[in-house]
């Protein structure tokens, strides 16, 4: 359970309000993936992480005299009997990454071996950490504001340079930099307007109240430019969503071969191959873009290919964008005759190094040819031009996720609902219970004042051991 500060209704939320994790207890995990490898990493924090180490490590020193940062090594020992040589480190609070006293060990990197070094640690006192709780206990004692602990998770999933320029940034605190130079404007702003309430023989004169509007409309500014990242954080965190449609044999399979570089799809010259969708990821000059490989459209009496088709339909629904290929040798479906382009659909004649059919000569199109690899340069400028890859491939990578857009919103329909109590003359109780609502919502995105729900879902999609 995360322990939360309280305060008066009127309070302004600071760092010393920011919750203290427990230190009651000290957690335990495997760092570093499954699987084999020439070393795993195994973290102790707590504080009785180094008490711990001090009863299954043996070396020249014991942990509890090691000084901090240093690497010593030596033997984990479970009874009598050598688990495993070992490199361990010792970093003392508050100097490590949760602020508490952590321990890393660093074994070789078989399966059972690391196995057993963890179930060492457990019995000797720790407890199995949850997913996230390392960075959690970071964000908890202060180490991370909430923008920093979820870059972590998206430093983890990085699938392109601009996407981990983009955690890295935020990861630095330049988010949550914006976000409090926000915040300290609204506390000043709140401070006068409750002033002005408490000390109600000291007027706020006509002029003055113009300024409280000009300092509202520079704060809703910031807030509105954040808010205009949020298409480029969705596109840099999950990618742009490219479907690869049209009937069957037009070449839909080949076209995801040849822009991942590699044959990922089985090609046949037999109709109704694709049966299910197909996705992968290619990284499009910075920008991750999400290839869904589909089941050609046509009438059919097989369950499994109707089945196929049916996830078409869906995926079309879900489409950021939609690459139509049609066959340019072959004449025009009577389907296609009777549908127009929507604006997030490319036609794409494939098929192009062969003779073209008279029904799509005079068609605006991009012509490709999967097998000779024509135009294929042409269609990844077309992409790139479509999600306007040019907004994002700025100065300034740092970018707001959907957790930020909820609360910078409702923070700045609170300083307009303020900025029209000031305009109208009605009271300031009124605009100082908005600006404080705009504070507090601002506040949510750092983590300050946010609720365990909240920290609980997002913790939860770290990896164990991070």
């Amino acid at each position: 359970m995360h322990r939360r500060a309280e305060g008066s209704a009127r309070e302004s939320l600071t760092p010393e309000n920011q919750p203290v994790a427990s230190s009651g207890e000290t957690i335990a995990a495997i760092s570093t993936p499954a699987g084999e490898g020439a070393i795993a990493l195994i973290r102790l924090s707590g504080s009785h992480a180094i008490a711990i180490a001090n009863r299954i490590f043996r070396g020249k020193l014991q942990p509890s005299q090691f000084p901090s940062h240093g690497q010593h090594l030596g033997q984990v020992l479970d009874g009598e009997r050598v688990v495993d040589q070992v490199v361990l480190s010792v970093h003392r609070a508050p100097h490590s990454y949760t602020a508490e006293d952590l321990v890393e060990i660093s074994c070789h990197g078989g399966v059972l071996v690391t196995a057993q070094v963890l179930a060492t640690c457990l019995a000797a006192g720790a407890r199995s950490a949850r997913a996230g709780e390392f960075t959690e206990r970071a964000f908890l004692h202060g180490k991370l504001d909430l923008t920093q602990a979820e870059a972590v998770i998206d430093l983890i999933r990085a699938q392109t340079d601009l996407a981990l320029r983009s955690a890295t940034e935020q990861l630095q605190g330049r988010l949550g930099d914006s976000i409090t130079a926000i915040r300290d404007a609204l506390v000043g702003l709140l401070a006068h307007l409750e002033a002005a309430l408490d000390f109600p023989e000291e007027d706020i004169a006509p002029d003055e109240g113009q300024k409280l509007r000009a300092r509202l409309e520079s704060v809703g500014e910031m807030i509105r430019v954040l808010l205009a990242t949020e298409q480029r954080g969705r596109i840099l965190r999950e990618g742009i969503r490219v479907v690869i449609y049209g009937a069957t044999n037009a070449g839909k399979s080949s076209l995801l071969n040849r822009l991942l570089g590699y044959d990922r799809a089985i090609v046949s010259h037999i109709p109704g191959t694709t049966r299910d969708t197909i996705e992968e990821v290619i990284n499009l000059r910075g920008i991750p873009i999400r290839l869904l490989d589909t089941a050609g459209l046509r009438e059919s009496e097989d369950e499994l290919e109707r089945a196929g088709m049916a996830r078409t339909e869906k995926s079309l629904a879900l489409a950021d964008l939609v690459l139509h290929l049609v066959d340019s040798s072959a004449p025009q479906p009577a389907l296609f005759q009777r549908r127009d382009l929507l604006p997030d659909e490319i036609l794409l004649l494939n098929k192009s190094d062969l003779p073209a059919h008279p029904d799509w000569r005079e068609s605006a199109a991009l012509r490709i040819s999967c097998v000779a690899e024509n135009g294929l340069t042409g269609l990844e400028e077309e992409i790139l031009a479509r999600v306007g890859a040019a907004n994002i491939q700025t100065e300034s990578t740092v970018a707001i996720n959907a957790r930020h857009r909820d609360c910078l919103r409702r923070a700045l329909g609170a300083c307009e609902r303020a900025g029209v109590t000031l305009e109208q003359g009605l009271s300031l109780e009124f605009a100082a219970v908005d600006a404080h609502e705009a504070l507090n919502a601002v506040a949510e995105v750092i983590g300050l004042g946010s609720d365990d729900p909240i920290l609980d879902s997002l913790f939860s999609q770290f990896c164990i051991g991070k």
